[in-house]
């Protein structure tokens, strides 16, 4: 039999991606996990090696789980699997820097302006200890941490006035008092007036807080006036003037927060601002002194690079403390050069962005020095991140978090040329590993539904995952819904710890179960897949490469034997339950 020729499902978007995806199927595998360490082959996941592949494609099968580790395509069997993995995004335009953020971005700006001591905090310990000026402080520690202590215990006294008045309520834990010296530089953000601030105290959100969750939970109808920061900072500066008064110490409140302000002229704040004062004077002299550096950042397509595989080397190395087997150029290649993606090149029109589609290495350079490396895949709705690795000389300056900031503004502005470019995506998000949860400091990000595909926002799925690592993330969106309340539940959830959280400096490297990962992999057999019966039908027009000829499953089942078509049939439903009908049907699926 003579044959056919194939036409594809999708000919405009082949066209226009430059080709077709061309794919290897692997099926399923187990492996051992580098999330949780577990020594059993606890990872199950469904593997696909790809020829070629359209960017179009790609941005389809991201958006059904999967990820890719060089040529090296997979997606974990979420309800089996150790450690749920889920692809996690956001919206570029509608990104909030948290403060740590702010933070990572002016470090890194006061740095190449030369106004950044880059010692390390133990030079600086050690050299403050050495020098009068360290004496001086040290002695002044001890005398203001004791005044400090008995500052935060008499707020406390006033937090148990307040429930023994019944102003605040009784059955919950209220969270305990602590103050904080101020500043100079923050003085003026806290307190007004002529009076000198000394110390402060936010004790008023986190009762807020608290009192909030506690109320709701009690599905008590909440007073948002009643319960703020502000009304809880005035009862209890109330209940500490009934208290026994700190000599020289005046208290007042101001947006929320307790103030503990002194009139006197020699107190331990001025003599600290006096001290550094000039310690800054000098400070000052010396960045001058300092020549201001250039941050240089240049996308290039993804190709090898020998400075960049001596940077890796540094950091899988120093950071990771990898085996040096494992970083030699041949993985590196597999790992992070090679890439099935086929490039597109700008059109000239709104639909593909000045430096095209594929993939690409985002250097960034300091007056010249190559400090990290970022490798995306910018495909038609986003930039993918897919590693990220930097100097390790150059820790202080948060790269990992700086990089990401600047992926996302990057989506921003080529949005302009590309409206369809919308999203960035972290690659997968894993609850179950504390490492793994920075990405979730990105805000405000949605998690995909490991079911139906659907993308969930990250504050609303967050409760149940905290209960179970796998979850069908789009049956609560279903059920809240029903009852109405997910704009209240956006509301509540809003408030996490992840402002103050470290971002490991990478994102998804694969851990175990690539095709190139032979001693550490094992295939699964089909029969252990439960899969449920699909019939032959449902996979007729699966696009099938054999010997240089593409044919439709239902051409070529005509020339196979009853023996060819039962090994065949299983291993096509299942290719078609992971990948999906619309991709099944326009990707070619490659017999070896």
């Amino acid at each position: 039999m003579s044959s056919k020729k194939v036409t594809s499902a999708n000919d405009a978007s082949s066209s226009r991606d430059g080709g077709e995806s061309v794919i290897a199927d692997h099926g399923r595998r187990r492996s051992t996990c580098g999330y949780c360490k577990s020594p059993a082959r606890s990872s199950i996941s469904h593997g696909l090696s790809a020829e070629t592949l359209t960017v179009s494609d790609y941005q389809a099968l991201i958006d059904r789980g999967w990820r890719r580790s060089g040529c090296y395509l997979y997606k974990h069997e979420m309800d089996k699997t150790c450690c749920p993995s889920y692809t996690i995004r956001l919206k570029a335009s509608d990104f909030i820097p948290s403060k740590e953020q702010q933070r990572v971005s002016r470090r890194l700006e006061r740095f190449l302006e030369g106004k950044l001591d880059v010692q390390s905090m133990e030079q600086r310990e050690h050299a403050g200890a050495s020098s009068s000026l360290g004496t001086s402080k040290s002695e002044e520690k001890s005398k203001v941490e004791p005044v400090m202590d008995d500052l935060s215990k008499m707020i406390d006294q006033a937090v148990q006035i307040c429930i023994q008045s019944g102003e605040l309520p009784s059955n919950m834990q209220i969270p305990k008092a602590s103050v904080k010296k101020v500043f100079c530089e923050k003085s003026k953000k806290l307190a007004k007036g002529p009076e000198q601030l000394l110390y402060t105290s936010n004790v008023a959100f986190p009762i807020a807080a608290a009192i909030k969750r506690t109320l709701t939970s009690e599905k008590v109808e909440i007073n948002g006036n009643k319960l703020s920061p502000e009304t809880i900072s005035e009862m209890l500066l109330s209940a500490m003037s009934k208290l026994e008064e700190t000599p020289g110490i005046s208290i007042k409140i101001c947006k929320g927060h307790i103030n503990f302000l002194s009139s006197s002229k020699d107190s331990f704040s001025e003599k600290d601002n006096i001290s550094r004062g000039a310690n800054s004077t000098a400070e000052g002299e010396n960045h001058k002194a300092r020549r201001k550096l250039n941050l240089e950042m240049r996308l290039k397509r993804s190709s090898f690079d020998r400075e960049e595989h001596e940077l890796y080397k540094r950091y899988q190395l120093k950071v990771h403390n990898d085996n040096p087997s494992h970083v030699v150029e041949s993985s590196y290649r597999r790992f992070l050069v090679d890439s099935p993606l086929i490039y597109v090149q700008p059109s000239g029109d709104e639909k593909v962005p000045h430096c095209g589609f594929g993939s690409f290495h985002q250097q960034y350079r300091v007056d010249g020095r190559l400090v990290a490396v970022g490798v995306v895949d910018i495909l038609p709705k986003c930039l993918s991140s897919v590693y990220l690795f930097w100097d390790p000389d150059y820790a202080f300056l948060s790269l990992g978090k700086y990089s990401a900031i600047q992926e996302i503004n990057w989506v921003r502005e080529n949005q302009v040329h590309c409206p369809s470019l919308e999203y960035y995506y972290l690659g997968y998000y894993i609850h179950s590993c504390s490492k793994m949860r920075y990405k979730a400091a990105y805000r405000p990000s949605e998690l995909l539904c490991p079911l139906r595909f659907q993308w969930v926002p990250f504050e609303v799925a967050r409760p149940l995952l905290d209960k179970k690592p796998y979850v069908i993330l789009s049956d609560i969106t279903d059920s809240q819904n029903q009852a109405s309340s997910l704009p209240y539940a956006s509301e509540t959830l809003a408030t996490s710890e992840h402002e103050d959280m470290e971002q490991g400096e990478t994102n998804d490297r694969y851990m175990g179960g690539s095709d190139d990962d032979d001693d550490d992999d094992e295939e699964m057999d089909e029969s252990e897949s439960e899969d449920t019966h699909i019939d032959s039908d449902y996979i007729d027009n699966i696009i099938i490469s054999l010997y240089g000829s593409q044919y439709r499953y239902k051409d070529l089942r005509k020339m196979l034997n009853p023996v060819g078509r039962k090994q065949l049939e299983p291993m096509l439903q299942s290719y078609r339950k992971v990948v999906g009908d619309e991709l099944s049907e326009r990707m070619v699926y490659e017999l070896r």
